[in-house]
């Protein structure tokens, strides 16, 4: 235990209430859950609360499409979440909802403060309005064609293919994701929150240690383009708490659900003698993380501390951010059966060989990992049951039949003992920072050493001879012993093995300073097996029932649980316009990155008599090796179109949902550059 206990509040961001856990989302639950179960283990006070993001026009829309009330949908999943977020031992202090007093009160509390610091401004603004629903549009539920470079089907605030970013009343022929009707612009009164204000407090906070290194260079994007107001507000109707002294304007969902943080602490206050103030004031000297995803850095490193310093609430000591998953190195995917839910994994895996496979992928930084499916079975196999559990059924039997299960009253190597002791330095440092790749390295080559001690003396030979009875029960009361401090190591990761462990070993549960008492004299249970090995079949089964299902109710629900709702159809077009579109083989001749471009390659494609050049948004699904050489299909008489990056000159055409998985479309066999495709 170190010298002063610590007062740890802990966060993971908030699920959004309107679908189901999956495995990537497990990757920040699992990081943040090891950490906590670490920092208890050490002895200090440390508080893990959660809640579900329950607010937004994504949950009204879904709700709308149930016939049930918002209020019903949000308890349903969150009932959903939990059973999930329990049966990966992610144990939360307290688990709560944005949708509740606790967050209303310190909402209307947080913006009060605000406005009355004059951090609040109010304009008129236009926006996109759906006249059938009758409802103002976010930028995400607008569809048209990008005003900088023509793209069709993007979203309202930035295009896929060039990377501008606009505002929704930019897009060419919108068109409301909602309805499927043609937007109108309207006004509206808005209330903006002054991020500016607070630019040269952010500046140095982001500076001072609270962020990863590869988080504050992403932010100075933000501050050389100079921060702007933001709009906290929406229009009815929408799901979520109304503004203060502003009828029928609502708290934008980003407002309310950081706040979420400190709701749900404060219900947990409520049902316990905790301090809210103590913890949560200006001038508090506990501790307060947050755990979140890369892609939410914007809200939590420079809003979010902005609305704490300016209604006087303490800031967070450090926000840590993590990549995305990937499965198989490629982004998960329905049809391959890789975009899996924590329900579908739990019906044929243990959890925690999932738990186990994250913390030995996971570091400090912001890298994505990957879920290597062969290697997640071999490396769970190698090193939790052949190098872990085996140790355990390789000495017990020994220690029940021919002792009775009673250890021996002395440590047989007290050099291995010690190293193994020592060791718990190193695993301790990676576990506080989050290193645990590392940590896990260092379990698994004392786990060798265990090892090479056990093969050394071969147990199994001593037994033959009575006489050396002495000798058996102090070989296998080391191994025994080197068993428990494995354990006790990977407690953080692997809780139920650990609790499984302890009963076996007939002891209390295990603290961080235990390492140093050795298991002598002491009477142990029978061994019962304490996990199983990964089996290729129960994975290949996850996969089969993860695949997409293409029946349509299920395709429209799915839908529903992201973002958008159904898109709509494009208008129709006549025969005699699709005749117009010449469709061409062109062989690529050269493929190139682009100076500044998040998704684009520029292609020079064949078309045998002339080339073009054409920038296509697939940087994502390859590399510029991969294409040269290839045939593919390009529309030939495209008007050239100015882009960013200069002239394109026709289109290539892809297919798929996008991201990596998007693919373009190549000919059949003996097709030849400037064929034309019928």
């Amino acid at each position: 235990m170190q010298d002063k206990q610590r007062q740890i509040l802990v966060t993971s961001a908030l699920p959004y209430a309107n679908g189901s856990i999956h495995i990537g989302h497990l990757v920040e639950y699992i990081q943040t859950d090891i950490w906590v179960r670490f920092q208890k283990m050490q002895g200090h006070t440390c508080y893990y609360v959660c809640a579900d993001d329950a607010h937004g026009t994504p949950i009204m829309l879904r709700a709308q499409k149930e016939s049930i009330s918002p209020e019903a949908l949000i308890e349903r999943i969150s009932e959903e979440h939990q059973a999930d977020f329990k049966d990966f031992s992610v144990t939360f202090d307290n688990f709560h909802s944005t949708h509740s007093d606790e967050n209303q009160w310190l909402a209307n509390t947080i913006y009060e403060e605000l406005n009355k610091k004059g951090h609040i401004n109010k304009r008129t603004i236009k926006q996109a309005y759906d006249p059938e629903k009758e409802m103002f549009l976010p930028d995400r539920f607008i569809r048209g064609e990008c005003p900088k470079c023509g793209s069709s089907d993007q979203y309202g605030d930035s295009c896929e293919s060039c990377g501008a970013t606009y505002n929704p009343t930019d897009l060419k022929n919108p068109v409301s994701a909602i309805s499927g009707s043609t937007p109108i612009e309207k006004e509206s009164e808005h209330y903006f929150f002054k991020l500016g204000d607070f630019e040269d407090k952010l500046h140095k906070w982001t500076r001072a240690g609270h962020l990863q290194a590869e988080v504050t260079n992403k932010l100075d994007e933000w501050f050389e383009a100079g921060l702007q107001e933001w709009d906290i507000s929406r229009d009815k109707p929408y799901f979520g708490f109304e503004i203060p002294n502003a009828p029928g304007k609502y708290f934008y969902v980003w407002l309310d659900a950081p706040i979420g943080y400190l709701a749900s602490f404060k219900n947990l206050c409520d049902k316990t003698e905790l301090n809210f103030d103590e913890w949560c004031s200006a001038d508090s000297d506990t501790e307060m993380y947050h755990f979140i995803g890369k892609d939410i850095i914007y809200f939590h490193a420079l809003f979010w501390p902005a609305m704490l310093e300016g209604s006087g609430f303490r800031t967070p000591s450090a926000i840590y951010a993590h990549g995305f998953l990937t499965v198989d190195g490629q982004k998960m995917s329905k049809s391959r059966g890789t975009f899996i839910t924590a329900r579908t994994y739990l019906n044929h895996l243990n959890h925690e060989y999932l738990r186990y496979y994250f913390a030995a992928k996971l570091g400090s930084g912001v890298d994505d990992i990957d879920l290597n499916l062969e290697d997640f079975t071999a490396r769970v196999n190698s090193d939790l049951i052949g190098k872990v559990v085996n140790i355990a059924s390789r000495c017990s039997g020994f220690i029940k039949k021919r002792f009775a299960g009673k250890l021996s009253a002395y440590i047989h190597d007290e050099t291995l003992f010690k190293i193994m002791v020592d060791t718990n330095k190193d695993i301790a440092n990676a576990y506080e920072a989050r290193e645990y790749s590392k940590a896990m390295r260092e379990i698994m080559a004392l786990a060798d050493k265990a090892n090479q001690y056990i093969d050394g003396h071969k147990p199994w030979v001593i037994a033959k001879e009575e006489v050396r009875d002495e000798e058996l029960q102090a070989v296998c009361t080391m191994g025994i012993n080197c068993f428990r401090l494995l354990i006790l190591y990977l407690k953080p990761v692997l809780p139920a093995l650990a609790a499984n462990t302890e009963d076996f070993l007939n002891i209390t549960p295990m603290q961080w300073q235990d390492a140093a008492l050795p298991l002598t004299d002491h009477q142990i249970n029978k061994y019962k097996p304490l996990m199983t090995r990964v089996e290729k079949d129960h994975v290949d089964a996850m996969v089969k029932e993860s695949k997409e299902d293409l029946n349509l109710n299920e395709t429209k629900q799915e839908i529903l649980t992201g973002p958008l709702a159904d898109d709509p159809i494009a208008d129709e077009i006549s025969f005699e316009d699709f005749m117009k579109i010449d469709l061409r083989i062109a062989k690529i001749v050269k493929a190139e990155h682009i100076e500044g471009a998040d998704k684009l390659l520029q292609l020079t494609l064949s078309l045998g008599d002339e080339t073009r050049k054409v920038f296509a948004g697939i940087k994502s699904a390859y590399a510029p090796e991969d294409l040269e050489g290839k045939l593919t299909v390009m529309v030939a008489n495209l008007a050239p179109r100015k882009m960013r990056f200069g002239l394109s000159e026709g289109m290539v055409l892809a297919a798929g949902p996008g991201g990596k998985d998007l693919f373009i479309l190549h000919p059949a066999k003996g097709a030849e550059p400037g064929m034309k495709v019928k």
